[in-house]
């Protein structure tokens, strides 16, 4: 998950004290709408949706191959379905909002999907780099950064994975895509996988990056962690966990003051790993901007998590389970110090009936993409070396990476 159990384990005591308060609230679209007539400077939580498609747009101007931006519309649910994305109240369309870069004619295409508490435009140091040899389309979820938000009223983990895998079909469809090469990062690579477990027949290969919801917590769950859930503040949190409290409430709940939250976190976080080429002071900035608005818009998507992981980040339905129904090529890619255990893809490996690798980067963590680029690209790129150039299939392995 883009935003790391451990970090929400690390500031989840302060929270206890709001978590009652916070829980009871709910933002309405009714009331999104009428705090759009306020200034930012008198709301207590100063974002809205143009709020979030302007921020994109300030960080995406830190690339330089040209783009296009759309709402791509995606109904209001599976055709045939009388469940609207899910349960909700409202027939009215949802969009999935998408960005595609400018490529050469006939280039592979690369669609990114990205991962809990975070949308599209946490690639935005990959996509020139990318959109050189893939055509490049990068998505928000639906309930996440620019796309629609509905409510969210999902009550099992088959329900949450169908809002996210089925919104993705209706999206490809809208977009007329197949035979495509599909990312995901985190939560991201969680949802690619489940999709490409239900729609193989239009991916021709997975990127998995940190992909959460490989292990599962009866067999994977730590003898340390194990003893912290017995303790008082083990329960607490279980108990907030499964109340669906999560990190984006607690910026909410701050107000005015969740900007200077977040801007802490980015600058403290893209510092850890760094490789030299650190996030400039403008980077930090637009970024930190970025997430901010992202992260406080109205709760949709985020609400999925308790229902797709237990307390601990451990997968309900975990894809490890699954390794032998994989119809894709697969190819992994693990920060070095990522908090994802690549072990979870070792285990999978060996019951997969497909071309499967595990590559890890050096001076990275679980944002690998962010933490070390170059590293990162050439992982992409040896990883799709068949589509690129075929006569590269027996490519070596760049040099840095490491091959599990």
């Amino acid at each position: 998950m883009s935003i790391g159990f451990r970090r929400w384990l690390n500031s989840s005591n302060s929270l206890v004290k709001m978590a009652e308060e916070l829980n009871s609230s709910t933002t309405t679209t009714a009331t999104a709408k009428q705090w759009s007539f306020w200034p930012s400077l008198l709301r207590w939580i100063p974002t809205s949706t143009d709020h979030i498609i302007a921020a994109e747009n300030r960080l995406l101007s830190l690339v330089r191959t040209p783009y296009t931006q759309e709402q791509v519309n995606i109904g209001s649910g599976p055709p045939g379905s009388k469940v609207r994305w899910f349960r909700s109240v409202s027939n009215e369309p949802r969009f999935i909002n998408t960005v595609t870069f400018d490529s050469k004619e006939g280039s592979p295409t690369l669609v990114m999907v990205h991962g809990y508490g975070a949308s599209q435009g946490f690639f935005f140091r990959n996509f020139d780099a990318l959109a050189r040899h893939f055509k490049v389309i990068a998505i928000d979820q639906l309930g996440w950064g620019g796309s629609s938000r509905p409510d969210f009223t999902c009550r099992s983990t088959e329900e949450t994975e169908d809002w996210f895998i089925d919104s993705f079909e209706e999206w490809r469809k809208a977009k007329n895509l197949s035979n495509f090469i599909l990312l995901g990062h985190s939560f991201g690579g969680y949802v690619a996988a489940k999709y490409a477990l239900k729609h193989p027949e239009h991916v021709q290969q997975l990127i998995l990056v940190g992909p959460a919801g490989f292990t599962s917590e009866t067999e994977h769950m730590s003898e340390r962690l194990t003893q912290f859930r017995a303790t008082w503040k083990g329960a607490v949190l279980n108990h907030l966990w499964e109340s669906n409290f999560t990190p984006m409430k607690l910026v909410r709940g701050l107000g005015p003051w969740g900007p200077d939250l977040v801007r802490k976190y980015t600058n403290a976080r893209f510092s850890a790993y760094s490789n030299g080429d650190s996030l400039t002071e403008e980077e930090s900035r637009l970024l930190s901007d970025y997430v901010y608005h992202t992260l406080a818009a109205k709760p949709s998507g985020e609400l999925c998590l308790k229902y797709i992981f237990s307390f601990g980040a451990f997968a309900k339905s975990p894809l490890l389970y699954r390794a032998p129904d994989w119809k894709v090529p697969t190819a992994f890619i693990y920060g070095y110090e990522d908090w994802m255990n690549y072990q979870g893809a070792e285990q999978a490996r060996k019951n997969m009936k497909v071309p499967c690798e595990i590559l890890r980067v050096p001076q990275a963590g679980h944002f690998v993409f962010i933490d070390n680029t170059a590293a990162f690209h050439s992982a992409v790129l040896y990883a799709c070396r068949r589509f690129i150039s075929p006569q590269k299939d027996n490519e070596p392995l760049p040099e840095g990476l490491i091959s599990v």
